[in-house]
């Protein structure tokens, strides 16, 4: 005599995917509360016409790769002979290239410079 097994029943196969969809729901609840908005009253400054700045303390790298110190013309070694061992801030132009801005960070290293900051713009978006 054959003996039958009794027929498993089979498990629903939505319900893995309900879990996925409110975890996904609690996730993107919480994630959507950690940053307050802002008043809707609130009016953010304008800053499009103010005329941009550099730092008093920091070298200038001009778009055509040349370099300035408080309006002064000037390169990396005569620079750093008046500030040996300091902290250097450069304010690269948006156009400047990216290689001679890696070559003047280098002479200013070799040159004695304890650490050198690109002082960039940073915008609420």
């Amino acid at each position: 005599m054959i003996r039958q097994t009794p027929q498993r029943r089979r498990r629903d196969s939505t319900i893995p995917l309900i879990n996925v969809v409110f975890l996904m729901l609690v996730f993107f609840l919480i994630a959507g509360t950690v940053a307050p908005p802002l008043d809707p009253d609130l009016e953010l400054v304008d800053t499009a016409e103010l005329e941009g700045r550099e730092p008093p303390d920091a070298l200038v790298l001009h778009a055509d790769g040349s370099l300035s110190f408080r309006g002064q013309a000037t390169d990396a070694e005569t620079y750093m002979a008046d500030h040996l061992g300091e902290e250097v801030r450069i304010v690269p132009d948006r156009a400047a290239s990216g290689p001679r801005l890696i070559e003047v960070t280098g002479a200013l290293r070799r040159a004695g410079a304890k650490s050198v900051f690109l002082v960039t713009q940073q915008a609420i978006e």
